[in-house]
């Protein structure tokens, strides 16, 4: 087992050296939430999933380009002694990387990424921006509005909950569910 992989401290560090940016940052924790709380649901490691979410998008600020992210990531990852199933998963979240996702891990991550930046979206839009205000139905309803949160992909929210085999409206419900669970860290 390689420790700095299970190590959240460390992986926060190097987040918070790369993304400055506070919104990329609560993006990083609401992507973290929703892939550890799949963690627990499938018996898997727990800290190991929740910090390649924690890092899915560390490089992303410093280098935003698809010839740079997540490559560039991965190779920093590789320098920091980060093994390779690690940075596979993180690689495999980008569509245009054409890394296929193979390990649950891997679907759970590209899951997760999308749909948690949506449902944030959704929350900003609350009377009390806050995620308890958050339903399936509502979540559903702003997919369908093209102008709202546009840079979002529902195609990938689809496919996500497709990869993990779970009907979207369940698999929407267990992400609000998780964020709900650490809302004052998502600032939500």
């Amino acid at each position: 087992m390689n420790e700095i992989e299970n190590d959240r401290t460390s992986c926060l560090a190097l987040l918070q050296e790369y993304t400055k940016s506070d919104s990329l940052r609560k993006h990083a924790y609401a992507v973290e939430t929703c892939v550890r709380a799949y963690a627990r649901k499938f018996n898997q490691d727990v800290e190991k999933w929740g910090n390649v979410a924690l890092l899915h998008d560390f490089d992303y600020e410093q280098f935003p380009t698809m010839d740079q992210h997540p490559y560039k990531g991965a190779a920093i990852l590789r320098e920091k002694g980060f093994g390779e199933e690690f940075i596979t998963a993180i690689l495999s979240h980008a569509e245009y990387t054409n890394v296929p996702r193979n390990s649950l891990l891997e679907k759970t991550l590209f899951a997760c990424d999308e749909l948690a930046g949506f449902i944030t979206a959704v929350s900003y839009v609350r009377p009390s921006r806050s995620v308890e205000e958050v339903e399936v139905k509502s979540v559903i309803k702003k997919m369908k509005d093209k102008a709202f949160a546009k840079n979002v992909s529902r195609d990938d929210i689809k496919t996500g909950a497709m990869l993990l085999e779970i009907p979207l409206e369940e698999h929407i419900q267990f992400c609000i569910n998780a964020m709900k669970q650490n809302k004052e860290e998502l600032g939500l």
